[in-house]
Parts: structure tokens; C-alpha cells; sequence
């Protein structure tokens, strides 16, 4: 079988014989005398696109042959027209080749390897074996791209034996037979059987997104070409938004967020004051009436807990709070004197009769009830003599 996309990587349409047709587990698998179609390999994801008006689905290399799975059935020794998607095996190729400088600016920098490669459908990722800082990589995103600007050519070569050990170049495994050397000179040579742009000028852009410590080193994040495009052109959209939203210059929404997130904080304490003096004034209102039920609105779950312990704290007999609505239920807190008694199986009761679940130690239990007020209220009555605040 020749394989037309290590001839020509732009070669968007062709002609070939179907040598074989079999039907396999995912659609028909077919053999081709020749092809464009790129097969899954090397972090690089199969190619799309039809063979004689049948949509290709997946294409894979077995023993040395590329089959391609179809949607349909083609008539063996019939001749075809295959059709790549070609903005998406251009995206490949800008991703694939963005990826080859990257890595081998950091190999030539810091002598790190390229250990791990992923080329998913939005970015793409690079695992390397040693931790880059912030600095680190501004340098390299800044590196790669001048490279990319003077527009250097790809060179593919396939050397003897004899060349192949003189020749300075990345390779992840051991490799035997005939070896294909993609070259960016001054920016990276790398044994790969992948599909590149003919020269860096076409990569456009590299725009590193982030990174994360991975196992002894460091996973990058990124977008070449038409992908970093979009990225920004996203980012620029929402900054944009942002800007409109606060009022304030697109390359002062920061300081506008920073400002904003700080009138926050002055707010949510303010209102943790207010809520701690409301719960202290309920809490004064059941000193000393013995057994206490509570419906208080909109509290959180951890007001909720403590409104259910300061009430618990000067009533003299047990606790019982709650919040929520008819339509959604109520939380629970509820507590008793320490060593007075065992509200577990109480509250297993409790959430049989009323729909709820939760649970917790003898002296304090908290969860939810799916039924109305007047259920828990009567559920209630039929436990204890309450005094009931909020009704």
C-alpha cells in the first residue's frame, strides 16, 4: 500500500482501487491499493472524510496496511475518489507540528523529554520530565513563537542506518527498520510518522495555556494555529464582557474584579455580624421555656447548626430547627442536653414518618424532611410538650 500522506501532507483528494471490503464490528473495513487517509498514531488522531461518497469513520495501521472503516460497503477493484476533511487534518498538522517545536525547545533549553503526548479535540497536552516555573514558561511561549515567525522549512528524511546514528534527534522508544525524521531546523528533529505543515510559518501561533506538576514533571497545555486563534478570540470576548458588566477598561478588569471581590468580603462579614446577632436574639427569646422547636427562613446549613446549638445552649430541654419551604422541604438540626438522651432512634422515626434522611451522634442529628410544616409540626407534638418559635 503507498501511503500518499507521507509523500504529500496536503494532498486533500485522490483516487485509489479498493483491495478489500470486510464487515467488522464498527461499519466496513476497507483496504485501499493507496490513501491519504492519516491512520491513529504517534498522538496523532486518525483522519475524517469519504471514500467513494462513503463517510470514513476511523482509520488504523494493521501489519502494515491502513484499513479504513466506513459507514458503507465498496466494491472491491472498483476504483474511488477519497476526500479528506481538510480543516481538520490541517488543525492536526498545526497542533502536530506546534507540538514538535515546543518540545524541542524545551529539550534543547532545560533537556527535558517529551514523555507523554495527547492531541485532544480542543487542546492539546505535552507531559515533560521536569517542573517549569511561570518564567520558565513565558520564556519558552516566547521562544517558540519568534521561531515560528521566521518561517523555517520542515524537512523529512529517512536516513540509513549509518546517518541514523550520527543524527542528534528526540525519539521516545527503541526504534528498528526505516526510521522518518521530521526536522525544524534550529528548532527540533524527531523520529515521527506524522503529518506537519511544510514550513513553521503556517503553524501561526502557539499560545501555551497553562501547566500542572504531573508525576516527576510538569503537563503543559496549549493551541496552535486556528485553535490559539479561537482561544483568544474567546478570551477577548468575554474580557470583553466582563468590561461592559463593570464598567470598567478591557485591560482593567482585573483591578475592576479585585475591587469588587473585596467590597465582597466586607459585605459578607458585615452580614455574618447581623446573622450572628439575629440567631444570639432567638436564642434569648427560648431561655429557660424547656423543649424548643424553631422555623427560621433562609438560613445556611452551618447557621442552621449553630442556631440549633445556641438555642440548645440556654432553653433547657431540647432543640429542634429548621429551614426551607413547602415546595422543597426543610433542613433539621436538632439536639439535646448532653447525656439526657439518644435522638438516633428518634430520628429514625422522624425520617420514616416524614420522608427525610440524615442522622448523626445521641445529642445532635441534622438532615432534611421531604413533608410540609404542619407534618413535622404534628410529628413533633406526638414526641414531647414544645414551645414553638416561628409558627
Amino acid at each position: 500500500m503507498e501511503k500518499l500522506y507521507e509523500q504529500n501532507a496536503f494532498l486533500k483528494r485522490f483516487t485509489a482501487h479498493v483491495v478489500s471490503c470486510t464487515p467488522g464490528r464498527k461499519g466496513f473495513e476497507i483496504r485501499l491499493d493507496q490513501t491519504a487517509f492519516y491512520p491513529e498514531g504517534g498522538g496523532q488522531p486518525w483522519d475524517l472524510g469519504t471514500l467513494g461518497g462513503v463517510r470514513v469513520r476511523e482509520v488504523h495501521e494493521r501489519d502494515g496496511h491502513v484499513v479504513h472503516t466506513c459507514a458503507g460497503a465498496l466494491e472491491e477493484g472498483s476504483e474511488v475518489e477519497g476526500i479528506l476533511d481538510w480543516s481538520r487534518r490541517f488543525d492536526l498538522m498545526q497542533q502536530h507540528s506546534g507540538e514538535h517545536i515546543v518540545s524541542g525547545f524545551a529539550h534543547a533549553r532545560w533537556g527535558c523529554d517529551n514523555v507523554g503526548f495527547h492531541m485532544g479535540s480542543d487542546v492539546i497536552t505535552i507531559d515533560l520530565n521536569r517542573v517549569l516555573d511561570g518564567k520558565d514558561l513565558e520564556w519558552l511561549e516566547d521562544a517558540v513563537n519568534r521561531y515560528i515567525w521566521e518561517d523555517h522549512p520542515t524537512i523529512i528524511t529517512y536516513p540509513t542506518p549509518e546517518e541514523l546514528d550520527a543524527l542528534d534527534y528526540r525519539s521516545k522508544k527503541e526504534l528498528t527498520g526505516q526510521v522518518r525524521i521530521v526536522s525544524f531546523p534550529g528548532g527540533d528533529t524527531c523520529a515521527c510518522c506524522g503529518t506537519h505543515v511544510t514550513s513553521t510559518g503556517q503553524i501561526g501561533l502557539v499560545k501555551l495555556l497553562g501547566a500542572v506538576r504531573f508525576r516527576e514533571g510538569v503537563r503543559i497545555e496549549l493551541v496552535c494555529g486556528g485553535r490559539a486563534m479561537a482561544w483568544l478570540n474567546r478570551a477577548a470576548a468575554q474580557n470583553h464582557h466582563v468590561s461592559n458588566l463593570l464598567s470598567a477598561k478591557v485591560f482593567e478588569t482585573g483591578a475592576a474584579v479585585e475591587r469588587l471581590l473585596e467590597e465582597r468580603d466586607r459585605l459578607k462579614a458585615r452580614l455574618q455580624t447581623l446573622e450572628e446577632q439575629h440567631l444570639a436574639a432567638i436564642a434569648r427569646r427560648c431561655a429557660g421555656a424547656g423543649h424548643q422547636v424553631v422555623f427560621e427562613d433562609d438560613l445556611s446549613p452551618d447557621a442552621l447548626r449553630r442556631l440549633c446549638d445556641s438555642v440548645l445552649q440556654v432553653c433547657g430541654g431540647w432543640s429542634a430547627c429548621f429551614t426551607g419551604d413547602e415546595e422543597h422541604g426543610y433542613r433539621y438540626a436538632i439536639g439535646c442536653p448532653e447525656g439526657t438522651d439518644d435522638l438516633r432512634p428518634v430520628i429514625r422515626e422522624l425520617n420514616r414518618s416524614l420522608h427525610g434522611r440524615g442522622g448523626g451522634r445521641a445529642n445532635f442529628v441534622q438532615g432534611s424532611f421531604s413533608s410540609g410544616r404542619k407534618s413535622i409540626v404534628d410529628s413533633l407534638n406526638n414526641l414531647q410538650n414544645w414551645s414553638f418559635l416561628g409558627l
